[in-house]
């Protein structure tokens, strides 16, 4: 059983636990314990397989190691089937709609008998829901739309969940008898947020069918969709589903391409060969109609040079422009994780962190920074929990002074996250916020205003004169929450005029900018940063993510500012 499969299993018991009314802690115990399984580098069966005990690990406690080793050693949870049994079985899927959750949807059940997405919805378009107390016909609407948004959600995966089920898929894939190469295609690839399923793709020596048959004997996998001497097809128990092509080598190239996507980007390319004469198709360049000259297709930097085009890189295959970018020698040098010389967005055991400013500093250090941002809550409202009053903020400048003496070779910046109010002012008095070196204001509370109203409070709040960097612009959640409603090409414009930075939030539950309004910003001349909003020490790798992020979005180095040395960043973050 794979990391990600067993925090499932555990998001689920607290998920369970929660619509019991269980005690808040053993709630967030198992919350944690699931954190940490699925953000381990290491394998938790292989903990166990080799006498490691799981309660080592922070968060894990000796209950919830046995439960580890029960669902590592027979594949189920005793007690997560018990708690299932209490509940109609659509009841934990009610729960995750955006704006119902478990007290609300337990009301329903009681008042209406509504047991399922399917229950809600139906009573919902009867307009049953609007005799219930808390229940009238705007909510109505909204959770209508969040029914329709979660189906969607549903189906898809996050790209750092799916890139962990299909790791434990290519460790399998080493030991296929006759494998020469294996990659992964499609929208994986091509790094989009979110995937549907999985594209594999091997060459191999020999007859392909006997990768075929390794690959549809995964230990992982629940069942098998389809299995022959070239293609195979496997359901895992997350339910992702995984495609295998065995491809000849004179095809690999064309092959990969095809697969990559997308499919705008590869109509676009066959359009092109055929004014050159030529047919493009997962089998390789031809010239005329049939297959019998083929030109190129063993690699996809032949592919694309047949075509008169260099090698594209694959986040870019979007058709937005690139083949014209690339045929006019323009393809920009896209952003890579050696660029980056500092993380903008992190937190402290002074809010949620779980680390020392000292701790965060370090770790920073370690990934070769030349600075970092501590930017903890501010505390002026309710939604955050431990937040920074004036008064602690003032406290935690001294120890930051003591972390720089603790921690040389990194500029520790002093910053915080701010809140953005209601009315759009600020969480935090102006004297405060004099004394930062970096102010990041963002939004945590009223996410429901309406789009014109959103606008202007955003804006007021980049109006302000400290501000530096809009955090998390539009507050989205992937596959749990939607952007709020805002006019974002109207707040990028406001954000080129009083140079303020704007986030790319790279945790990969947010990946906040969009890739699309991220290529906006560009093309208005607005500043990005790529900030990891990290917790722990571990989520500072998440860097990579919002990387991904800004490559899809066409950004070079000089796009992001916290990637330039210390001497250069300091002239603008003093500006």
């Amino acid at each position: 059983m794979q990391n990600a499969e067993i925090a499932a299993a555990l998001d689920e018991v607290a998920d369970l636990l929660e619509l019991k009314g269980a005690n808040k802690f053993q709630i967030r115990a198992y919350r944690s314990a699931a954190r940490t399984v699925e953000n381990l580098s290491r394998s938790v069966a292989a903990m166990i397989e080799t006498g490691e005990d799981p309660a080592t690990l922070p968060g894990v406690g000796a209950r919830i190691s046995g439960y580890l080793h029960e669902l590592v050693e027979t594949g189920r949870l005793a007690m997560l089937e018990e708690l299932r049994s209490s509940f109609p079985p659509g009841l934990i899927e009610l729960t995750r709609i955006p704006g119902l959750g478990p007290k609300k949807a337990v009301a329903l059940g009681e008042a209406l008998g509504v047991a399922s997405v399917a229950d809600l919805e139906a009573a919902l378009r009867e307009g049953r829901l609007e005799g219930v107390r808390g229940f009238g016909a705007r909510r109505a609407e909204k959770l209508l739309e969040a029914i329709a948004s979660s189906a969607a959600a549903r189906s898809r995966f996050l790209r750092t969940k799916a890139a962990r089920l299909i790791g434990g898929v290519l460790k399998w894939m080493e030991d296929a008898p006759g494998l020469l190469q294996i990659e992964v295609a499609g929208s994986f690839r091509r790094g989009v947020e979110t995937v549907g399923d999985i594209d594999l793709l091997a060459r191999a020596e020999g007859d392909g069918a006997r990768v075929v048959d390794h690959f549809v004997a995964f230990p992982g996998a629940t069942r098998v969709e389809a299995a022959g001497s070239t293609k195979g097809s496997i359901v895992l128990r997350s339910r992702l589903q995984v495609d295998l092509r065995v491809i000849p080598g004179e095809s690999w190239g064309a092959a990969l391409h095809y697969f990559t996507g997308s499919k705008e980007h590869n109509v676009r390319i066959r359009q092109i060969a055929k004014k050159r004469g030529l047919r493009v198709s997962e089998w390789g360049v031809f010239r005329g109609e049939g297959d019998d000259e083929r030109i190129a297709g063993a690699t996809e930097a032949d592919v694309f040079a047949s075509l008169g085009l260099p090698w594209i890189p694959p986040e870019l295959r979007e058709d937005r422009g690139e083949i014209a970018a690339a045929a006019a020698g323009t393809l920009p040098r896209l952003i890579d994780t050696t660029d980056m010389k500092g993380d903008l967005q992190m937190h402290s055991t002074w809010s949620d962190g779980r680390f020392t400013i000292e701790e965060m500093a370090l770790a920073c250090r370690d990934r070769g920074y030349e600075y970092m941002a501590m930017t903890d809550h501010s505390g002026g409202t309710p939604t955050m929990i431990n937040g920074l009053t004036a008064e602690r903020t003032r406290a935690q400048w001294e120890e930051i002074e003591i972390a720089r003496e603790r921690a040389p070779g990194i500029v520790i910046l002093k910053g915080m996250e701010v809140d953005i109010l209601r009315d759009g002012s600020l969480d935090m008095d102006d004297e405060t916020l004099v004394g930062l070196d970096v102010v990041l204001v963002s939004i945590h509370s009223y996410m429901k205003m309406e789009r014109s109203e959103m606008t202007k409070r955003v804006i007021r709040a980049l109006r302000h004169p400290m501000v530096d960097i809009l955090g998390h612009p539009t507050g989205r959640q992937l596959s749990r929450r939607p952007p709020f409603a805002l006019d974002m090409d109207a707040v990028l414009e406001v954000a080129a005029e009083m140079d303020v930075a704007v986030e790319i939030n790279a945790s990969p539950n947010r990946l906040d900018l969009s890739d699309v309004h991220a290529f906006r910003a560009r093309e208005l001349g607005v500043k990005l940063i790529l900030s990891t909003d990290a917790h722990t020490r571990r989520e500072l790798d998440n860097m990579r993510y919002g990387i991904e992020q800004a490559r899809r979005a066409w950004c070079e180095a000089c796009d992001v500012l916290n990637t330039l040395p210390w001497k250069e960043f300091q002239k603008w973050v003093t500006r």
